[in-house]
Order: structure tokens, then sequence, then C-alpha cells
């Protein structure tokens, strides 16, 4: 299986294990890689997720060009289709997007060795991004006369800010893991051997906090980024409401009030 899913009390590990392809992703790999992840959305008894590669070579190195096919279709033929029917035209871009599966949990890299290309679109997508000392991170796509085709531009921008972003982009190049931790690519740095453990750490220590908060905590992240203050107060307002009345809300207040640890259920 390309593709390991484990859990451990309210966190889960999902595994990208083709080390011998640098875990490239291929069409088996992706359609995998979003069952897991869509079923972490959906089970009540899961809160947080570490997302890493198996080996010591690479977390991603993005598409699997030797095994992605070639388009039978042309490009308006697969546009307009599903993402299912598109992937098998050739258009396999749409199924590294994961934005359609509305994952409102969070989701933490685990980033080991080669972060590269679609590797690294897929890490821009998660909400903490941790690294091993050693690793290292690329957008190269220009360098083979494309571009990074999972809004991976767009994404670097937001996370580093417009010259490091573009700096990335434009020459190819890659980056260290202490540079890419100076410019806030990512939040921590480990040594190889601690790296999952520090990772899973960070997973059980929101996995302890209000599910329902912490869910929306990451909504209104995603949601509220473009808008001026205003509209980001409004809609923070309504989530707040949502909450004020959960039985959760209720047991923290409870708990801080008798001094103790909060039990959450997730209602």
């Amino acid at each position: 299986m390309p593709v390991h899913f484990e859990t451990s009390e309210h966190v889960a590990v999902l595994t990208l294990d083709r080390p011998e392809a640098l875990n490239a992703l291929d069409l088996e790999t992706l359609r995998q890689l979003r069952g897991h992840l869509q079923r972490y959305q959906d089970d009540p008894q899961l809160r947080a997720l570490v997302l890493t590669g198996a080996g010591e070579r690479a977390f991603c190195t993005g598409a699997d060009l030797k095994a992605t096919p070639a388009s039978p279709a042309s490009y308006a033929q697969a546009m307009f289709g599903s993402k299912e029917q598109a992937a098998d035209q050739g258009l396999y871009i749409r199924l590294m997007d994961l934005g359609d599966l509305q994952l409102w949990k969070p989701v933490i890299a685990a980033i080991n060795g080669h972060c590269l290309g679609g590797g690294l679109e897929l890490a821009l997508q998660c909400d903490i991004r941790i690294a091993s000392d050693s690793a290292s991170f690329g957008l190269p796509e220009v360098c083979g006369g494309s571009i990074p085709a999972v809004a991976g531009v767009t994404r670097l921008l937001r996370a580093v800010g417009s010259s490091h972003a573009l700096q990335m982009a434009l020459t190819g190049e890659r980056i260290t893991a202490a540079q890419a931790h100076a410019i806030g690519l990512v939040s921590e740095l480990t040594a190889r051997t601690q790296l999952l453990e520090r990772a899973l750490a960070i997973a059980h220590r929101i996995a302890a906090n209000a599910p329902l908060a912490v869910q929306a905590v990451k909504k209104l992240a995603r949601q509220t980024a473009h808008l001026g203050e205003a509209e980001a107060q409004e809609l923070t307002e309504l989530h707040w409401a949502a909450l004020r009345d959960s039985v959760d809300r209720q047991e923290g207040r409870t708990a801080f009030a008798a001094k103790r640890q909060p039990l959450y259920i997730g209602r």
C-alpha cells in the first residue's frame, strides 16, 4: 500500500510509503491519500493528524512523472470533467488540491528529506509544518518549463511573503531546513530521529483541546485571511456564537472553575 493510516487515541498518522520513488504521488497514492483524509475528517474520534513520508530521503517530491498518465483527451475535455475523470485523462493535479475535502481538522506535516514541487504544495496545505534539520524545500518547476500547478506560488506567498516566495519560485533553487525555518516556512526544526515524536506531541496537545473549537479556529483562519477586519469580526462572532452553548464550552468553564483538566467530547 502506498499510503498507511494508523490511529492512536484521538490522533492519526498518515504516511506516504513509496520511498523507492521518493514518495512521489501517482494516481493510486493520491486517491488513497484523499480517502484517508476524508476518513479522518468524518471520524468524530479523531482530532489531529500527522502527515509524513517513509524513509530517510524524502517527505514527498510531488507528482510521479513516470507513473502519471499522458492525456488521451484535450485539456478542454479534461477541464470540464469531474476530478476523477479529469485525473484519468491526465489532469492529475486536481487530486493534489485538497480544498474540496473541506478538512477543518488540523493537519501537521512532519517533513523529512526532500520536500519539492508538488510535495511542497502538499505541505503548504497543512496547518503546521515542522521539519528535520536535514530537510530541503523547493519549487523547481520553472527549471523544467512548467509552473507549480497546485496554487503553490499563491500558498507560498501567504506562508513566507513575496520576496522569499518569488525567489524560490523564479529561480527553482532549493533551500535548506535552516533557511525554511528562518523565513517561517516551517515552525520548528528537530533531529530526524525526533521528528515524528515531536509532531505527535503537537498533535496530542491539539487533540486535548475542544474539538469543535479547534475546527472553528482552522476554518476562520482559512476563511478570513483575505477579509478586512470588519468582515473578519462578523464571521468570527458567528463562530463564537455557534460554540457558546456547546457541551464542551460548558465543560471548559466548569473545569476551569474546579481547577481540573477538561474532558471534551466534541459536542
